[in-house]
């Protein structure tokens, strides 16, 4: 199975960049040419009205960049990647023998989110930033997060303050290790990128409600890239992320299952969305435990004197 960028897939020849086979089935997206005939993917992540359906015509990134006249075009990166925990896993050999341990325990004091707005809290998280100064991470004040509502129609347009990251978490060797890892990793050009947002979130659901990762459905979260970091994976259905092209056409779709599990996506170039977590068969609640980074320029806007706050790029 090869994962579809525009016409091409993505092959272990992409440079720090593999393949990683989903353990779902993959999207039934093809480059034959066939009947646009509209297809229901299980469990997909909430459309707008009129926007719930997928189509089976090929998927379209944007293009390689110009080149010169008489040059042949200048390849671009493709605008995610999706590794196994192997990646992950081997940066964090090597470090404390507890630490990784404690970094997903820190999951379990999640204070529940204060900005969902709903009668039971489904979900629980803590952020922080970070300035990106080579193989050094600084904390920066903490903050509260915002994100414009052209990004995000749920909560978009306000700040909303969450619990600021645990010390331990925040100058731990398993966040520092892994933050450095995904930002050697960007699907895309590095420079001038060097702050993060770190969010740590849970979302459980049980018999009588199931939890939502992505209320706004399909979206751009308004940063330059984006990765999603799978935890930990318990008692749970549900919860397939989903990538699209800027005309929400269906360009991957993965169910994280194995703690470390990564995608990392250029949020300029595509949107995503998760699907609801419902409670495993037999079991009357489940969690779903993930790591969020935000990559983003620092310099390119503050958010009165709280800290750095990224520009939100505008959707389309």
């Amino acid at each position: 199975m090869c994962v579809l960028f525009s016409a091409a897939c993505l092959s272990p020849s992409v440079p720090l960049m593999r393949a990683f086979r989903p353990t779902t089935s993959p999207c039934r997206l093809t480059v034959e040419k066939r009947p646009r005939a509209a297809v229901r993917l299980a469990d997909e992540p909430h459309r707008t009205k009129g926007k719930d359906t997928m189509t089976s015509a090929p998927s379209r990134v944007p293009g390689p960049a110009a080149a010169p006249s008489g040059q042949p075009p200048v390849p671009e990166r493709p605008p995610f990647a999706h590794f196994g925990p192997e990646v992950l896993g081997a940066a964090l050999d090597g470090g404390p023998a507890d630490s990784f341990a404690k970094f997903t325990a820190s999951w379990d004091g999640l204070p529940a989110d204060a900005h969902l707005g709903t009668d039971r809290p489904y979900r629980f998280r803590r952020y922080g930033s970070f300035r990106i100064h080579g193989d050094r991470l600084e904390r920066l004040p903490h903050a509260a997060f915002f994100q414009d509502r052209s990004v995000n129609r749920v909560h978009g347009g306000v700040d909303r303050l969450f619990a600021p990251l645990e010390d331990a978490v925040a100058a731990g060797a398993a966040l520092h290790t892994i933050v450095r890892a995904l930002h050697e990793r960007l699907p895309g050009p590095r420079a001038g990128i060097d702050t993060c947002g770190v969010h740590q979130i849970r979302v459980t659901a049980t018999v009588r409600a199931e939890g939502h990762p992505a209320p706004e459905g399909v979206h751009r979260d308004g940063h330059a890239y984006v990765a999603q970091v799978l935890i930990r994976r318990r008692d749970v259905r549900g919860a397939e992320s989903c990538l699209y092209d800027l005309q929400e056409r269906p360009v991957h779709r993965a169910l994280l299952t194995a703690p470390l599990e990564t995608i990392v996506l250029d949020d300029r170039r595509v949107l995503h969305g998760v699907s609801p977590v419902r409670p495993a068969p037999g079991a009357g609640s489940g969690v779903r435990d993930m790591l969020l980074v935000d990559f983003f320029p620092g310099a390119q806007g503050t958010q009165g004197t709280q800290g750095d706050s990224f520009t939100p790029i505008t959707g389309t």
